[in-house]
């Protein structure tokens, strides 16, 4: 019973993220070939790779984290745009600013999802990389402009604003 569950969510979530993704609206009215596309690949995805999908499906039916998430993504996107318009800076500055670098951030996320969730979240930003992740809870980052080698002050640049609520979704 638990794997259809988890499989029923997946097709949901799939399905849902399909139909954001190639909105099958024209002049109200729903282009039923692109729906059922849609349907098709989310039950692809939900029989043939769940396994390698996250285990914690419950993250997706739970309101409080949901709540979370919908305040992240506008985080997200402030956050993103800021660092672009740094690199944008740093890029057209005539002295062109960088001291690049690999620092080595602690993360205290324990699940598998939440680790993913973050390292895609600094990947995401502009001036960032998650270049590896070790199995002791640390990720290297490429770095655009280095402000500190330190782990804790490097955490603190980097990750600590994403992992907070990161934590309140996953975890």
């Amino acid at each position: 019973m638990k794997l259809i569950a988890r499989r029923a969510i997946y097709f949901v979530v799939g399905l849902i993220i399909w139909i954001f993704g190639a909105w099958p609206f024209t002049d109200g009215k729903i282009d039923i070939q692109m729906f059922v596309a849609g349907v098709i690949a989310a039950l692809i995805v939900a029989f043939l790779f769940h396994d390698i999908l996250p285990r914690e499906h419950h993250v997706f039916v739970s309101p409080v984290r949901m709540f979370w998430l919908l305040v992240y993504i506008p985080v997200f996107f402030y956050y993103i745009i800021k660092a672009n318009f740094d690199v944008v800076y740093r890029a057209l500055h005539p002295k062109m600013p960088i001291s690049p670098g690999i620092v080595k951030i602690k993360t205290n996320l324990k699940t598998d999802s939440a680790v993913t969730a973050l390292a895609n979240s600094i990947t995401l930003t502009p001036g960032t990389l998650t270049v590896d992740l070790t199995d002791d809870g640390f990720l290297y980052v490429h770095w655009i402009n280095v402000k500190s080698d330190d782990i804790d002050q490097a955490t603190k640049h980097i990750a600590q604003k994403f992992e907070w609520f990161i934590a309140r979704i996953f975890e």
